[in-house]
């Protein structure tokens, strides 16, 4: 385990230390800006009990929002990425900060405050030389809480594209590398502490005024520098789901486009969270090109013209179909799908389909009952997924929603009897499970093809044609040999991706 650990580190510093900055510049930038807020707030509401009470009503509700609704919730409003990272921070650290900020400034002696009217001082005067100073141990204490307290939650920001250590965290769990999720978690535990360790180093300082600055500026140039890199004009921006097949399809789209343009400038943005996120980011114009599956499209992304059972169709016809509806709804272009699908599966172990007769979708009937089943929450909400099954009359009584980096541990812990899987994953072979035949047509064809605004198609002829060389490309067999290398080999994607390039002479 040790041994793994230092390899870990080895191979991955420069990961890590892009991690790290990114996690310290959105934590710094969300303890200065809640501290920018909350502080000034509650000095003002200090003699207001009444209004300050309903503030802090406020602060508290919006500390019970869990962290990824909000997250969720603001994505409509801001989009993806590092601002609506920095807002939901922000305002989970006004608690902390408000509510001590005001009981600091509250519960100042009464004979205080008469001494400061005999002395004359003006208001300004009476905050800054005597109640501020009073106050600002409980100040400080709010400010320790927040910043732990942002350091923790950063960590899902990773699911919206912002980075940060979370992003280390989320690939340690999907390729079962338990040192780089530790080496994550252990970083950002690092930095919660060491954040409050200066904060409290302040608190002792004889020279608050001095620290303050240097702490001001510290979190602004790290701000700056998160923001700077975050903002760099780059020509292409591919993003790419979580797991090790989108990571291995956006290196193959990078490895394309560099060689058919050497100049051009790639940047790829790997595990940047769900479907949804994606697609948002994209007709945002945060990201430029994103692996999407057909199937995904007409299941998920678009508005059917009829009624989703009224029509079977091929995977030529899925094609076509989601590529004119993409067009004509999001003017997005969907280009040329590769060779292999990679469809939705249900999948069991070797041993408890044999046990009691599982070959096909419609054989769960016999066992809905007392079946286990463990879905990702994105297959239970789906009409090709949990619903679907349903209206086939399969109700299985015992469902868990399991992330699914996490499914097939669970399985494998036996925790779980059934689980949803994508037919080109390698732990299917691994794990030595049986996928059931889909004899209830319950999942559409899933082919992959890299989705794109149409502008960014009229403007990149280049890259469409670079990217169209990997039409019809990829045999099921070869997917699921590449995701092995990734997931149990510990290759890296872009290694594998470079090797298939070269054996079908698509680069030198």
């Amino acid at each position: 385990m040790f041994e793994t650990f230092i390899q870990t580190l080895s191979e991955r510093r420069g990961e890590l230390l892009t991690a790290l900055v990114e996690h310290l510049g959105i934590s710094l930038l969300s303890l200065a800006a809640a501290v920018a807020i909350a502080v000034p707030l509650a000095v003002w509401l200090s003699p207001k009990k009444r209004a300050a009470e309903a503030v802090l009503q406020m602060t508290n509700v919006l500390q019970t929002i869990p962290s990824l609704a909000l997250l969720g919730l603001l994505i409509p409003l801001v989009g993806i990425g590092t601002l609506p990272a920095l807002i939901a921070l922000t305002l989970y650290a006004l608690l902390p900060i408000f509510q001590n900020t005001y009981l600091g400034l509250s519960e100042i002696d009464p004979s205080v405050k008469e001494a400061e009217t005999a002395f004359g001082l003006s208001r300004v005067q009476q905050l800054w030389r005597v109640e501020l100073p009073i106050a600002l141990p409980a100040i400080i204490s709010g400010i320790r809480t927040a910043a732990v307290l942002i350091s923790g939650t950063a960590t899902l920001a990773a699911l919206i594209g912002a980075g940060g250590l979370g992003s280390l965290i989320l690939l340690g769990i999907d390729r079962h590398n338990m040192a780089l999720t530790f080496i994550g978690a252990a970083l950002s535990a690092l930095l919660a502490v060491g954040v409050s360790g200066l904060i409290a180093l302040f608190a002792r300082s004889r020279r608050k005024t001095a620290l303050l600055a240097g702490l001001a500026l510290l979190a602004a140039a790290f701000g700056l520098f998160s923001t700077v890199r975050s903002s760099e004009k780059q020509q292409i921006v591919i993003a790419g789901k979580l797991g090790s097949e989108p990571d291995i399809l956006i290196n193959l789209y990078k490895q394309l486009i560099e060689s058919a343009d050497p100049q051009a400038e790639v940047v790829l943005k790997p595990n940047f969270g769900k479907t949804t996120f994606l697609f948002n980011a994209l007709n945002s114009g945060e990201i430029d090109i994103y692996p999407e599956f057909t199937g995904t499209v007409l299941e998920s992304l678009v508005k059917l013209p009829e009624p989703r059972k009224a029509q079977k169709r091929t995977a030529a016809e899925t094609y076509e179909t989601g590529k004119n509806l993409l067009q004509q709804q999001f003017q997005l272009t969907l280009l040329l799908p590769m060779r292999y699908q990679n469809t939705y599966a249900l999948a069991v172990p070797e041993q408890y389909a044999a046990k009691y007769g599982l070959e096909k979708i419609s054989d769960l009937a016999k066992v809905k009952a007392n079946i286990r089943a463990g879905f990702t929450l994105e297959f239970t909400d789906r009409p090709d997924g949990g619903k679907g099954l349903a209206a086939r009359g399969i109700n299985i009584a015992h469902v868990s929603t399991v992330e699914p980096a996490l499914r097939y541990t669970a399985l494998q812990e036996g925790r779980i009897d059934l689980i949803d899987a994508y037919s080109t994953d390698s732990e299917i072979r691994q794990y030595r499970l049986k996928m059931l035949r889909d004899d209830l047509q319950l999942f559409p064809p899933y082919q992959g093809a890299p989705l794109m605004k149409s502008g960014f198609v009229a403007a990149h002829p280049e890259v469409t044609a670079a990217l169209n060389r990997l039409a019809g490309k990829i045999s099921e067999a070869e997917m699921i040999e590449m995701n092995d290398r990734v997931k149990r080999g510990g290759e890296k994607p872009a290694d594998v991706a470079r090797d298939y390039l070269k054996e079908q002479g698509l680069v030198k």
